[in-house]
């Protein structure tokens, strides 16, 4: 088991995915520093928005482990990190240090396996193409997509589609990508 920080948020990412970070609180300001320096690697955890925020199960088992990948100054003068996912890993315990930065032993979960998407899944690809399309600031995070891998395409699915916390987590922790495939075909079936 490994120990990480824990920076939690709302926001969802998994092995492979991109994101960019506004860092602004003392206590990730603390790990992004930690992190950068190679004193202590971290993950992002997923917040649980139904409960309060002193509630044991505020962060959700599953989270990503994740790395820097660039930094910069954003115009309000704040912190911007690029991270990208690595690994998931399941939280087995969890405690706060000095301002209340969330530290968790962790084990390392298996990630999908990239394998090429059935024919029928062809919408779901065509559709999140359209969608970093019609975003360029996302699909900036993205200059080589694997629109065919299904792995890659679940995953991106979860990370950008609103749906309950509880739910990613059931569909990221299957042992492959199908079954959040086939979830996402029958939802989004009528736009496909």
């Amino acid at each position: 088991m490994n120990e990480l920080a824990l920076f939690a948020l709302n926001s969802f990412i998994l092995p492979e995915g991109r994101m960019r970070l506004r860092v602004f609180e003392r206590r990730y300001v603390r790990l992004i520093s930690e992190a950068s320096a190679g004193k202590r690697d971290f993950a992002v955890a997923q917040v649980n928005p139904y409960v309060s925020q002193h509630h044991p199960d505020r962060i959700l088992p599953l989270a990503t482990k994740v790395r820097i990948e660039d930094f910069e100054q954003l115009e309000d003068g704040l912190l911007g990190v690029t991270i990208a996912g690595i690994e998931k890993v399941k939280i087995i315990s969890r405690w706060q240090e000095a301002a209340t930065l969330n530290i968790a032993q962790v084990q390392t979960l298996d990630s999908w396996t990239g394998i090429e998407i059935e024919n029928e899944y062809q919408p779901l690809s065509q559709q999140l193409e359209k969608l970093l399309q019609q975003y360029p600031t996302l699909k900036a995070l993205y200059p080589q997509p694997r629109y065919t891998d299904a792995a890659w395409l679940a995953s991106r699915y979860l990370e950008l589609l609103p749906m309950q916390p509880a739910l990613k987590q059931q569909l990221a922790l299957e042992t492959s990508p199908t079954p959040c495939l086939n979830s996402l075909q029958s939802w989004l079936a009528p736009q496909a």
